[in-house]
């Protein structure tokens, strides 16, 4: 049976140069490879290292990441290795095979959202009305499925994120903050269902997944395997499981890290 490895991929396995955390010596630091360009200009890096490890595992398991980016923020990385087949976009709001949105998998998540929280429409409201434009620099929408805020945290108050947190929480949303951006998300849009989901597909009976946030979190215990960097929103709030590794690495050599663990425990459980 195959070994599905369902993986975070911002601030996990990729990371911007802001987020590498590169604090040993300069010429200690490791050789980067740049999987993502915006804008002509380089985004996101892993290790070289890391690089061949991601080769490696997609072909020893079923490699899907997982991500709250929308499709086209998703389709901008170009990762080493086998083309996924699989892929969960916009926290698991779109189920990706081939690169293309499952439409039925799509339908059955707006359903669902109707029925169980808040429109995004009243959210978007109330972060329009609270956020204050001294520290918030963008309003963005992902995928018409939740919204975010880019902001600049040295000016952010934290009460504000408590606040919105409670407030969203009654409406059966949850609130994240990673980095510079405010995640509000509807409680039933979770990672975990769409893995789930392709996990019953593939036939995969062991499931090893990684992540930083609060988003990944449900994802993390859904897992057979999971593990979180010594960075990021989980490892602020001391955040564990039974099934969780809470790794020591910081930044980019986490991502690396993460990978010998999944490359491991996959030829293992195979």
């Amino acid at each position: 049976m195959p070994v599905l490895v369902a993986s975070d991929l911002d601030r996990t396995l990729i990371y911007s140069a802001a987020a590498l955390a590169l604090t040993m010596p300069d010429a200690r630091a490791p050789r980067l490879l740049c999987v993502e360009v915006h804008e002509s200009r380089p985004l996101s890096y892993l290790t070289e290292t890391a690089a061949q490890l991601l080769t490696e595992l997609g072909d020893a398991a079923v490699f899907v990441p997982t991500t709250t980016r929308t499709r086209r923020q998703y389709q901008r990385i170009n990762l080493p290795g086998p083309a996924p087949a699989y892929a969960v976009c916009a926290n698991g709001g779109h189920l990706l095979v081939d690169g293309v949105s499952d439409p039925e998998w799509h339908a059955r998540v707006l359903a669902r959202l109707a029925a169980e929280c808040a429109s995004l429409d009243e959210v978007r409201r109330h972060l329009a009305d609270t956020a204050d434009p001294a520290w918030v620099r963008k309003h963005r929408v992902a995928d018409d499925l939740f919204a975010y805020l880019v902001v600049e945290r040295e000016l952010l108050p934290e009460d504000w994120v408590k606040e919105l947190a409670v407030w969203a929480e009654n409406r059966g949303w949850t609130v994240s903050l990673q980095g510079r951006k405010i995640y509000a998300v509807p409680k039933p849009l979770t990672k975990s269902a769409a893995v789930r989901e392709i996990a019953r597909r593939t036939g995969a009976e062991l499931t090893l997944a990684a992540g930083d946030s609060l988003l990944d979190a449900d994802l993390l215990l859904a897992a057979d395997r999971g593990w979180r960097p010594g960075h990021g929103e989980l490892a602020d709030s001391g955040w564990t499981a039974p099934t969780v590794s809470a790794l020591p690495e910081r930044g980019v050599l986490a991502g690396e890290r993460i990978l010998r663990e999944f490359l491991r425990t996959a030829r293992r459980g195979t």
